[in-house]
């Protein structure tokens, strides 16, 4: 296998792959890259067995060949070459050894055979739709904060998509809050189709996702999903549980409902949290006609307060949160007025955009302080 090609040009597919390349494996194999050079192609695989990434350019190909390169070392020498400078590779097959040349820099580099490097099964298609890449980023950015993070009930430790007729939603939820959106798409599945995203797996899709209106094409299979991107291939194995019933976590029955100025009341949370407790980031929301204020203390005794107006016209109402989950759903939800929707004490908080044509939603389950 030999070729010779610009910096940038091999930078940019190594960098889409590079993710999912765990730095301790339980496989040495893992750890490398899989290099194609065939077709006037080459083309980058990198997978944890779990994700598995895809990435091609097209080259002018001098000798077509299979190798596996220690990943991480391969593209620190590629970011650490010169701009503009030009990459001749090839293989010592003697050896067994991969010689990167670069103006005067020389790297030999030990391979492992492309043999051992483990190939995720062809995606049988159950449902299969395209989608401008921008939709199905928004989706996810403004849903993947809520992902649980290593929770023992691993389907929370996802991101669920859910495909029914003519419309595409993304939920998660850590059971402490949840966030809810939804897009208009152009599918007709003959049933409901929901499926678990492995976290790792939606945080690297995220990653490749551009914002246009480039289109991908959606491919899901009974245990992988598969994302086709102009040069990148993405597959992703699907996590086997049963989502929470999200519809029933969504409050119906609110009737305390305030509007107000997204950005100032979250500035007034942030600087509020400043002296919360670093444990559990609990403040209390008091409400009364007009006004909404923020408290905060900590167990140094210290505590912090700030006001905001508010269009409120409800009874008096003092209601503990923790003011991490409130800030991350105000920054998701886009447009200059915010409106948070309340029933009691023990009950938690809808926050909804303004204009309700959006389709996020955000719950917040309330807390004791």
């Amino acid at each position: 296998m030999r070729f010779t090609v610009q910096r940038e040009n091999i930078l940019k597919p190594l960098q889409f792959v590079i993710g999912v390349v765990e730095k301790r494996q339980t496989l040495p194999v893992l750890s490398n890259v899989l290099i194609e050079a065939k077709d006037n192609t080459l083309s980058f695989t990198a997978t944890d067995l779990e994700v598995e990434i895809v990435a091609s350019v097209q080259l002018d190909i001098s000798e077509k060949g299979l190798i596996t390169l220690p990943a991480r070392k391969f593209v620190d020498i590629c970011r650490a070459l010169p701009e503009d400078s030009k990459v001749d590779v090839w293989l010592d097959a003697e050896k067994d050894r991969v010689v990167i040349r670069s103006g005067r820099s020389r790297f030999n580099l030990a391979t492992l055979p492309a043999t051992d490097f483990p190939n995720i099964e062809e995606v049988k298609g159950q449902t299969n739709f395209t989608i401008p890449q921008s939709v199905l980023k928004n989706l996810i950015e403004k849903t993947q904060f809520s992902m649980a993070q290593q929770d023992v009930r691993f389907y929370l430790n996802g991101l669920l998509l859910e495909v029914s007729d003519q419309v595409i939603k993304a939920v998660a939820t850590d059971g402490h809050r949840l966030s809810y959106c939804e897009r208009d798409v152009d599918v007709a599945p003959k049933s409901r189709i929901q499926v678990i995203l492995p976290r790792k797996g939606v945080v690297e899709l995220a990653k490749l996702l551009e914002d246009s209106e480039t289109l991908a094409e959606v491919i899901i299979g009974t245990n992988h999903i598969r994302v086709n991107l102009p040069n990148v291939q993405f597959t992703s194995k699907l996590v086997d549980g049963q989502f929470p019933d999200y519809e029933r976590v969504i409050p119906k029955h609110g009737n305390k409902e305030v509007i107000t100025n997204r950005e100032l009341l979250r500035s007034a949370l942030v600087r509020t949290s400043i002296l919360s407790n670093e444990k559990y980031r609990g403040i209390r929301i008091r409400l009364q006609p007009g006004l909404l204020q923020a408290q905060a203390h900590n167990p140094e005794m210290e505590e912090a307060e700030e006001e905001v107006e508010v269009s409120y016209q409800g009874d008096n109402l003092e209601i503990g949160f923790n003011v991490n989950y409130l800030m991350e759903a105000l920054a998701a939800i886009p447009g200059e007025s915010v409106k948070m929707i309340y029933a009691d004490p023990n009950s938690s908080c809808l926050i909804l955009p303004v204009n309700e044509n959006v389709g996020c939603k955000y719950v917040v389950m309330p807390m004791r302080l």
